[in-house]
């Protein structure tokens, strides 16, 4: 099985790096493209998929990771879903046997509420962070963070003296991630993420 990532920016690329062997193991080989943005992708997905469909062999798969940020989730992910069915590939959504070459998965509403999520390795990468954080209303449901989650971020880290000048969102992906546990993540996109990843892996090649 080799799995193709479809991310919008450097900094989903980063916290990939260290999560995807973690959650798939020695189950999967993977590449990560990286684009310009959340418009840069979506802009050219079709025409990225309609490219795999010509050539894609059938052990391998391809996951189109995007932010939600205000977008309607569900609206979001029917435009995803079209623009697979466009280019001739079966999505997850479209299966009924179990049998699809594309995942596509959205962090809710950014990937920094991921981090949100495992507050433990948020703490590990920057000790002066209290575990204590995922007890506070606000960030008991990372994925309900009003405001924008990577603003929640940088506001928390610039709290106890990380980042005075602006978040790196780069660094703190690669220092976060390094630490995270998928198991123990909170975040309801991330375990669908998690668990999506997993199941495409078992999933069934196109005869």
């Amino acid at each position: 099985m080799h799995i193709e990532f479809l991310v919008e920016e450097r900094s989903a690329e980063a916290a990939l790096t260290n999560l995807l062997p973690k959650i798939l193991g020695p189950t999967a080989s993977y590449r990560i493209h990286v684009h310009q943005g959340k418009l840069d992708l979506l802009d050219n997905l079709g025409r990225r998929l309609k490219g795999y469909s010509f050539w894609l062999p059938d052990d391998w798969r391809i996951v189109v990771l995007v932010d939600a940020d205000r977008d309607d989730c569900h609206r979001l992910k029917l435009r995803m879903t079209e623009i697979a069915r466009s280019a001739g590939l079966a999505t997850k959504q479209d299966s009924l046997t179990g049998r699809f070459h594309v995942l596509n998965r959205l962090a809710i509403e950014e990937l920094e509420a991921w981090f949100f999520g495992d507050v433990m390795a948020l703490s590990a990468a920057y000790p002066r962070v209290p575990v204590t954080l995922a007890q506070r209303a606000r960030y008991r449901h990372s994925d309900a963070i009003a405001g924008g989650t990577w603003e929640a971020l940088e506001r928390e880290l610039q709290r106890v003296g990380y980042f005075r000048s602006g978040l790196a969102k780069i660094t703190v992906a690669r220092n976060i991630s390094q630490h995270m546990v998928p198991e123990r993540n909170t975040s309801r996109s991330f375990q669908v993420f998690r668990d999506g990843l997993r199941a495409l892996c078992e999933s069934p090649a196109h005869s």
